[in-house]
Order: structure tokens, then C-alpha cells, then sequence
């Protein structure tokens, strides 16, 4: 599957990326050493997250992240 992640708020993306691995929000903040909560604050866009939590997502579950100049 692919995204353009321009395309989505910060909050769709965590949460199309747990929706892919098919995961609870429980098991996925399991799998990135994050709470529950915590994955339902970015979800919610009640918490921010940052490129190194993104990339360590990506790690886990097998995501490529790739930035295109736009022509």
C-alpha cells in the first residue's frame, strides 16, 4: 500500500499506519514502547510526534518513508 502523507493531517497518518499493521491502538503503542494513550493523543491530534518516532515506526513495521522534491 502507498500513501501521500501531504495528503493527511498528522493524526490520519499514525492512524492509517495502525489500520495497515492491523493492530489495536493498545498493540501498536506496545510495539513503538508507547501507551495506549498515547497512540489515541496522536490519533487525536491531541499530542505531536516527531520524525524519529515516525522513522522508529517505520522500522517496525516494515515502512519505507521516502521524500520527492516536487517537480
Amino acid at each position: 500500500m502507498k500513501m501521500i502523507a501531504n495528503n493527511y493531517e498528522p493524526k490520519e497518518i499514525i492512524k492509517i499506519i495502525r489500520e495497515w499493521a492491523e493492530l489495536t491502538q493498545k498493540d501498536f503503542g506496545k510495539s513503538i514502547n508507547r501507551s495506549q494513550r498515547g497512540i489515541q493523543d496522536y490519533e487525536a491530534g491531541r499530542r505531536s510526534y516527531n520524525i524519529n518516532t515516525l522513522l522508529e515506526i517505520a522500522k517496525v513495521h516494515n515502512l519505507t518513508i521516502t521524500i520527492e522534491k516536487k517537480k
